[in-house]
């Protein structure tokens, strides 16, 4: 799997460089500014990018930036954003196409190679992949608005499981009940939120951002 790695911390880059090739990854470019980020996408396009937010020239959200940039022009690239904090209006941009293949992990997950580096592959395979402890300090900033305010209790629980990236399965397994009946929580929150089936857009992607704009 090609991957395009940028992160303007030298050690950082170099350690995560060694990490995704011991498991197999292929670095087609470790780059630490955004423009030549933008061009190692645009020119190689990998199976997937892991990007720092802030990276040089501004030091402000130059990397999120280049990964927008570059999905508005190969949609739907696997993009996996790496950030110091959390920052909300970030996670947003990310999901703001519905299209999915995007991941928002706080650094210090790095450290957890094992759960890095199955965010990468889930990114990769065009999964949606939120740091739970983004989704926790979401939950603390304001109460859910309507339609959201019409989920149940458990409803909420699975969506909040949902936007960290996780199946059904693993939501079953988190909750110790059945897929069964992670599936008729998930089937009545798209209905609850308004979403229809589609072959166009990714209901659990649109559903996530509804949390996450709440």
């Amino acid at each position: 799997m090609r991957v395009v790695l940028a992160e303007d911390l030298f050690l950082l880059r170099d350690g995560l460089v060694r990490l995704l090739e011991a498991y197999g990854f292929e670095i087609v470019a470790a780059v630490d500014n955004g423009p030549d980020l933008l061009r190692s996408l645009l020119e190689l396009k990998p199976d997937v990018a892991v990007v720092d937010v802030r990276m040089p020239p501004t030091f402000t959200d130059e990397g999120l930036q280049a990964v927008l940039s570059a999905r508005r022009e190969s949609p739907g690239l696997p993009v996996l954003v790496l950030s110091q904090y959390v920052e909300q209006l970030y996670a947003r941009e990310l999901l703001a196409d519905g299209s999915g293949a995007v991941g928002y992990l706080l650094k210090d997950r790095v450290f957890d190679s094992d759960q890095f580096v199955d965010a990468v592959r889930r990114v990769a395979a065009g999964g949606t992949v939120m740091d739970p402890e983004v989704i926790a300090k979401l939950l603390t900033h304001k109460a859910r608005a309507a339609p959201l305010a019409a989920l149940t209790p458990r409803e909420h629980e699975v969506l909040a499981l949902m936007a960290e990236g996780r199946s059904n399965a693993a939501i079953a397994a988190r909750m110790v009940v059945s897929e069964g009946a992670v599936t008729k929580h998930t089937s009545n929150i798209f209905a609850k939120l308004g979403l229809p089936p589609s072959e166009v857009d990714n209901r659990r992607v649109l559903a996530v951002l509804a949390y996450l704009n709440t």
